[in-house]
C-alpha cells in the first residue's frame, strides 16, 4: 500500500499498473490531474492468506483546502507479489486542529504553517 502512495505522490501510472490485479485493472492510467498528495495514514491492515486488506487516510491539498481519500482496499498475493484489486472510497474536506503537525510535513504546528 505505501509503494503504491508513493508512486501516485510521484506520478509513476507504470508502477501501479503494474502492481493493479489484471482482473480489474484499466488499460490506462492518467495522473496529469492527481492532487498534491501530503500524508498517508494507514488505518489497519489485515492478510489472511492470500487475501489482505487496508484502511487508510491519503491527504491532500486542492485550490488551497485540505481533503482526504479515504479507503478500504482489497489485495490479492500471486506468486508472492501483492496486487491491488478494488477499493470502497470516500472524499471529504478536513480541517486539521490548530495544534496538530501540519500535513505538508514542515515539522511545524498547523496553525503556524497551512493553516
Amino acid at each position: 500500500m505505501r509503494s503504491r502512495y508513493s508512486a501516485f505522490v510521484q506520478n509513476r501510472a507504470e508502477y501501479l499498473l503494474a502492481t493493479w490485479h489484471q482482473s480489474t485493472r484499466p488499460e490506462q492510467l492518467d495522473l496529469a490531474d492527481s492532487p498534491n498528495w501530503v500524508g498517508l495514514s494507514v488505518l489497519e491492515a489485515d492478510e489472511t492468506g492470500d487475501s489482505g486488506h487496508v484502511h487508510f487516510k491519503a491527504f491532500y491539498r486542492f485550490n488551497d483546502q485540505w481533503r482526504f481519500l479515504e479507503e478500504r482496499s482489497t489485495f490479492i498475493r500471486e506468486a508472492g507479489q501483492w496486487f491491488y484489486v478494488e477499493g470502497k472510497t470516500r472524499d471529504e474536506s478536513f480541517k486539521p486542529g490548530r495544534n496538530e503537525s501540519c500535513l505538508c510535513g514542515s515539522g511545524r504546528k498547523f496553525k503556524r504553517c497551512c493553516g
